[in-house]
């Protein structure tokens, strides 16, 4: 039975009880599970609100309802749930955990509340993780650090402790040594192939290509010829420009079902000039879940081949919004001095596109900033114009195949570059739609299009050269909406201050 049915028969049966007993509410709550699981909160809060008034006591409900609230990105509504459910139920750690996610998530102090959970589940790591992030949050970056640590000394091969451990140095200054937790965990675990394996991506991640040979070169002598470390040493080729090396790399991993070394594979054949065998690999990897990361390289391929796909892809004009907000400029300094304030670290996450500033952590448009939520609005505004306004839908495409009914966001976040800053060309892969929002620019940028966004051209390092399909000039309270799988990237400007917001929607539920 569908959602929807199961839904209409729970409703009715509520409606008919002049008091709900315990198998109703079970009932209700398990089909809210079921709902909340399925990205359908509408349900979920369709269904338990009404309950709620006939059985305002009952944790498990608020709890819920917090989560539905949650998932509808309506953040103050979901704090209010979850505190009426720990009112009902101080003791359930569930309950104790949605609470102290939603603090963290809309910018209050939360790593007290992730830490009294910790007392009765000290080992729990991804328990410890959430902590350490309320506690960079707070400025207590070193206690993060130390928690992380406490947790590593007992299992050094938790890799995604290493990860987090690996990126909170990196976004710290320390680019020479913050991946020193993996070399002291292999110390401890020299057999660990996995191990070895999570630091090579560590050091990939961020272009370390001699530390990178090096971890591949004790991986051959430890492990032997195994795929693994053929796909890693082709990608280590072509990242390089070793085209010969990446060549006889990539023979001997062909039979390797791994998204990412095909993706790597493609761009070795777009470098080498070898269009048909990329857009034969690439092809296939649309078939993939990952088929997010191909379709920026297809729009490449198709647009070097003169085929008519490159403008069904990505060539539509409407394809490219470009708005200036309702926003004054008392407004947008407000905004600026908001967004200053969380610009804690010195250097850009690892995994992202800027160069030369800093990046903001969480999720900036579930925070609760009286400045934030003014523009979260004005900004939803426009993305649903932008969505009104897109062709008919197209079965199979990136951004048109999906239903276009609620719209959420999937991340935000503040960027804040200086002299000579920039994004290099990119995608955002786990988004639909992405963006660029202007808060502050400097008078002067420089000569030319110095600081402009330009979307569709590839990256250099692809060795093709293909024009953008649009170039939008930054202006402050301007907002500019492209799909997530377009290539998109910065000029580098002169000197001072260009602070934006990005955001990514969230691909809609089929």
């Amino acid at each position: 039975m569908s959602l929807e049915l199961q839904f209409q028969s729970l409703e009715q049966r509520l409606a008919a009880l002049a008091q709900p007993n315990l198998a109703d509410i079970n009932a209700a709550t398990d089909f809210a599970i079921d709902a909340n699981a399925a990205r359908r909160a509408d349900l979920t809060l369709a269904l338990l609100l009404p309950l709620s008034e006939r059985a305002p006591n009952v944790a498990k409900v608020w709890q819920l309802i917090g989560l539905a609230w949650r998932d509808e990105q309506d953040m103050a509504k979901a704090a209010a749930a979850f505190d009426r459910a720990a009112s009902l139920a101080p003791r359930d750690a569930r309950i104790a955990l949605g609470k102290a996610q939603v603090a963290y998530e809309i910018g209050k102090p939360s790593a007290h509340l992730f830490g009294a959970i910790r007392a009765v589940a000290p080992n729990d790591g991804e328990l410890a993780l959430s902590t350490a992030s309320a506690l960079f949050h707070e400025g207590k970056a070193d206690e993060g650090e130390q928690l992380i640590q406490e947790l590593l000394a007992r299992e050094p091969a938790w890799l995604r402790g290493l990860d987090a451990l690996a990126t909170m140095r990196w976004m710290a200054g320390d680019q020479a040594g913050f991946d020193r937790g993996f070399a002291d965990s292999v110390k401890a675990r020299p057999q660990d192939f996995a191990l070895r394996l999570g630091w090579y991506r560590a050091v990939a991640q961020v272009g370390q290509w001699e530390k990178a040979e090096a971890i591949l070169a004790d991986c051959r002598q430890l492990f032997g010829d195994r795929i693994e470390l053929d796909a890693v040493e082709a990608n280590i080729a072509t990242e390089r420009g070793q085209d010969d090396r990446a060549e006889a790399c990539f023979a001997r991993c062909t039979g390797l079902d791994d998204p990412g070394t095909k993706i790597s594979h493609v761009r070795h054949a777009l470098r080498t000039g070898r269009i048909d065998q990329a857009e034969a690999i690439a092809i296939a990897v649309t078939q993939t879940p990952a088929a997010a990361t191909a379709w920026p390289y297809l729009s490449t391929i198709w647009r070097l081949k003169g085929d008519p796909r490159s403008q069904w892809l990505d060539g539509d004009p409407a394809f490219i919004g470009s708005y200036d907000l309702p926003i004054s400029s008392k407004e947008l300094t407000d905004l600026a001095e908001c967004l200053r304030r969380m610009h804690l670290m010195r250097h850009h996450p690892p995994e992202q596109s800027l160069r030369g500033g800093t990046q903001t952590q969480g999720h900036l448009f579930l925070r609760l900033e009286p400045e934030l939520l003014a523009v979260r609005a004005l900004i939803m505004e426009a993305v649903r114009a932008y969505v009104d306004r897109l062709p008919s839908a197209i079965d199979g495409h990136p951004l048109l195949g999906f239903p276009r009914r609620a719209l959420h966001f999937e991340g935000a976040w503040s960027v804040r570059l200086t002299a000579q800053g920039f994004h290099v060309v990119h995608t955002h892969p786990m988004g639909w739609i992405s963006s660029a929002f202007y808060v502050a620019l400097p008078e002067n940028m420089g000569k030319g299009k110095a600081g402009w966004l330009q979307l569709g051209a590839p990256p250099p390092d692809l060795r093709v050269e293909l024009p953008p399909y649009a170039e939008i000039e930054p202006k402050p309270g301007r907002l500019a909406l492209f799909p997530s799988t377009m290539w998109h990237g910065t000029i580098p400007f002169d000197d001072g201050e260009r602070l934006t917001i990005a955001f990514d929607m969230r691909l809609p539920s089929r």
